[in-house]
């Protein structure tokens, strides 16, 4: 007999309940892969609620009924305090997969840390165990590898072997296709292999430094509103940060589709992955807290073996006080415990100004391996021209990304460089911001924000904004605007130095 799971990655969900058939008769096996905004998969009608929303319930012997629902609460991560648009509906694919009693339920496989000469990982097997065939295979056909890897307590296979994969790299996106063989099943992946560190202020990538030439992005369809979710949403909006020069993403703030990080690993882009511990969540809660370490478990279970993620952020813009600096060591440390082989980040905005300087004082800056730092200046403060005129210290022997600056304009509109919302001026702020970033010499990368206008309820104003977020190098359409040449210039300039 076969195990069924109906497996979907849902992030903000239907209103109205929605039936799928089941042409088998057989139980649903409620053992998913899940991550932060995963349904809780329950056999019975009255199991609990899922805490985003989502309720999934064997109605009948061949219903599964889902209920969604798009409200935020206080005391959910993220809150009810948001600056993107919380789209209803089910907004990932759907499947019904079809497993043997006994089958591969996850796996990870990476270079050793301290020996790129050895590849190490583990096969996880779940289901009937009484079925149990007692090992797996590993083949990666290109480097000549075939393993037989017992079982230990017929469910785990660790597994470590000697190997010299081409190294994965934005220049030489080089993935192995990996085939994980359990009895009649065999799992394939494209699994690229590289390492990560920090050396002082500098990121090192395969053992060299390397300067992240960056941008952020929202989860939004590159060509429609709505959620982006397929692999040509991917490609199109991947490709866009390809076109500016980017070796890297930032990909805020919540998870995105897999879609977006296997794209990532084929084109060549680093990856800066997050979830939504965003503003003021109640970090006193430790129920709070439980439902952030979830988000960070099951980001890390799902995208453990995407060679691109070289970052995990625990947080985004959170207020310096006791609480939240306990709470987000702590989810710190959870994430180390799960993969120590990345960097831990979070973007800060804690500063003091003094002097014509600007000096990092967060003390989470001191928990986390890369520090990020959100700065607006010429937007909430100063005018661009000030910025190129201010100067910053940091106290960490630790590197520093520029994690957010910019400013707003709609596309179309043009003016002097000092009137707001032209084009002009968001070209103006980046220019001076760029000068700025030029002289702080801890800064080893930069996620400008944002790659493309976004919606959100918190930007109404009418004829310029109209509930778009304008802060995007191009337009909700796709329109380049101005400060996209800015930007395209200097990562330019930056690769004909690292080149020469």
């Amino acid at each position: 007999m076969k195990n069924f799971i109906f497996a979907s990655i849902l992030l903000f969900f239907l209103t109205n309940p929605i039936s799928y058939e089941i042409a088998d008769s057989r139980s649903i096996n409620p053992e998913l892969l899940t991550h932060e905004w995963a349904a809780k998969w329950v056999s019975v009608p009255d199991a609990p609620a899922n805490e985003y929303g989502v309720y999934l319930f064997r109605k009948s012997i061949n219903f599964v009924v889902v209920k969604a629902d798009n409200r935020r609460e206080r005391d959910q991560v993220p809150t009810v305090n948001t600056d993107w648009w919380n789209y209803g509906g089910i907004t990932r694919p759907v499947k019904l997969l079809e497993l043997e009693r006994t089958y591969i339920a996850d796996y990870e496989i990476q270079l050793e840390k301290e020996n790129t000469g050895e590849i190490r990982g583990w096969i996880k097997i779940a289901g009937d165990t009484q079925d149990d065939y007692g090992q797996v295979r590993i083949a990666i056909a290109e480097l000549n590898v075939h393993q037989t890897i017992k079982l230990n307590n017929n469910t785990l296979a660790e597994f470590t072997f000697a190997a010299e994969p081409e190294l994965w790299s934005p220049q030489n996106p080089k993935l192995y296709d990996v085939e994980f063989i359990y009895g009649g099943e065999a799992i394939r992946d494209r699994i690229g292999f590289r390492t990560v560190e920090t050396e002082g202020r500098n990121i090192l990538l395969n053992g060299e430094q390397v300067f992240l030439r960056g941008i952020s992005i929202h989860e939004e369809a590159p060509t429609r509103e709505g959620r982006a979710w397929t692999e040509e949403d991917a490609r199109k909006t991947l490709g866009w940060a390809k076109e500016l020069g980017c070796n890297f993403v930032r990909l805020a703030h919540y998870p995105h589709n897999e879609a977006m990080l296997k794209t990532a690993d084929e084109m060549g882009l680093l990856v800066w992955a997050e979830i939504p511990v965003y503003w003021t969540v109640q970090f006193e809660d430790p129920h709070v807290y439980a439902k952030a370490e979830q988000q960070v478990e099951e980001m890390i279970s799902r995208d453990k073996n995407r060679a691109s993620i070289i970052l995990w952020s625990v947080a985004n813009e959170t207020p310096n006080h006791e609480a939240r600096l306990t709470f987000l060591q702590k989810l710190s440390e959870k994430a180390r415990t799960l993969d120590n082989s990345r960097l831990i980040t979070a973007a800060l905005e804690s500063q003091v100004s003094g002097n014509g300087t600007r000096v990092i004082t967060d003390p989470f800056a001191g928990t986390v391996d890369v520090i990020g730092i959100n700065s607006y200046c010429g937007w909430y403060g100063g005018t661009p021209e000030s910025c190129s005129q201010l100067r910053w210290n940091s106290p960490y022997d630790k590197p520093v990304i520029i994690s957010e600056f910019g400013g707003g304009a709609l596309y179309g509109k043009h003016g002097k460089e000092s009137e707001r919302w032209t084009e002009e001026y968001q070209a103006a702020v980046y220019r001076h911001n760029i000068a700025m970033i030029e002289n702080m010499t801890f800064v080893k990368g930069m996620t400008p924000w944002i790659l493309k206008d976004f919606r959100s309820p918190r930007r109404p104003l009418p004829g310029i904004q109209d509930y778009w977020n304008r802060k995007g190098l191009l337009s909700e359409k796709g329109e380049h605007k101005v400060a996209w040449k800015v930007l395209f210039d200097f990562y330019q300039k930056i690769k004909q130095k690292e080149e020469k």
